[in-house]
């Protein structure tokens, strides 16, 4: 039950003509009554007995009868509301991530793979409506999670995501790319989206990443292009040292961001560069602000009178009143 709500509110301004109707009533009864002079009152005490006392409460029976009538008449109901969402347009969404050696590059807190799970776990939060798949790539690319409404499992994969040493090591872009278009060319979506990051150049693979975003293009889906790394210098993973510990050098960072800025253009998107964990998270909620997925709420409304109440005690009082006005008082001085 939320609240109280009246189908007729208008009237309930009657009951400021109460307290008019209530001196008129008194007034009358002044009028009907008869005076009795007396030299004095001593031993009349006695006479004032509760039918002299309940007499006056007459006039309040009618006005209070006259009060829950004029409820009654506003009609008071209580309401129960139900609310039902349902996407009526929604958004499949791919993201391809590169998962090559540089990923570990220590230029963003702890590394450049930490810091994008950690915003692209928020963003999958962010989008309860619609569709989330995951593709990754280095020298290869494939599909870790197809499109699905199953956060939980797009959440968990996102987790998962590191350098593998066993996988082809390299940067193959167009193959991410096309990969991703493969996953969402079926898609009967209102709006088909892919998030394509990169920390390097397009340096594997066998499909071109022009031809990639034209293959994009030709099915109608926008391709956002982030690249992620700092300006200048970052430390990168050289090698590993006999026990197994990464191996880090400084090393220049090198994005193409001529070829990033292209593919989105092609297809509609926008290119942005993150070189900070607070820029990767500013990107993502942008990101997340263009694409906006279309909701219908369906509002359900359970009313339930509550004028009878009212009216039933307004009767009885109405029925007290004329009873005591018809018997006890009926030759009452």
């Amino acid at each position: 039950m939320d609240k109280v709500s009246f189908l007729h509110p208008e009237f309930l301004l009657l009951l400021a003509l109460l307290p008019i109707a209530g001196v008129w009533l008194y007034r009358s009864r002044k009028q009907q009554s008869v005076t009795l002079t007396l030299p004095a009152v001593a031993g009349l005490e006695s006479l004032v007995n509760w039918k002299v006392l309940l007499k006056p409460y007459l006039i309040v029976f009618r006005l209070v009868a006259l009060a829950l009538i004029i409820i009654g008449l506003a009609r008071p109901r209580t309401v129960d509301v139900s609310n039902q969402t349902k996407t009526t347009r929604g958004i499949d969404i791919v993201m391809a991530v590169d998962l090559s050696s540089s990923m570990l590059a220590k230029d963003l807190e702890p590394n450049r793979m930490e810091a994008l799970k950690k915003v692209a776990d928020r963003f999958v939060d962010d989008r309860p409506n619609d569709r989330i798949g995951i593709v990754v790539y280095a020298g290869e690319a494939y599909t870790k999670v197809p499109v699905t409404t199953d956060k939980s499992i797009v959440k968990q994969m996102l987790q998962e995501l590191n350098y593998d040493p066993t996988v082809d090591d390299g940067t193959g872009i167009g193959m991410g790319l096309a990969t991703a278009v493969n996953r969402l060319k079926e898609s009967k979506a209102k709006s088909r989206v892919i998030i394509l990051l990169t920390d390097g150049i397009n340096n594997a693979g066998f499909i071109e990443p022009e031809t990639a975003a034209d293959l994009a293009k030709e099915y109608g889906i926008k391709v956002y292009t982030i690249g992620l790394g700092s300006n200048g210098m970052a430390p990168f993973p050289v090698g590993y040292t006999p026990d197994g510990t990464l191996v880090y050098r400084n090393m220049k960072v090198e994005i193409d961001e001529k070829l990033m800025k292209s593919i989105a253009k092609k297809t509609g998107g926008k290119y942005f560069r993150a070189t900070s964990n607070s820029r990767l998270e500013a990107i993502y909620d942008e990101i997340n602000q263009m694409e906006t997925t279309e909701i219908e709420e369906l509002r359900y409304y359970d009313y339930e009178e509550q004028f009878r109440p009212f009216a039933l005690l307004a009767l009885m009082l109405l029925v007290l009143e004329v009873g005591l006005r018809q018997t006890l008082y009926r030759s009452f001085i």
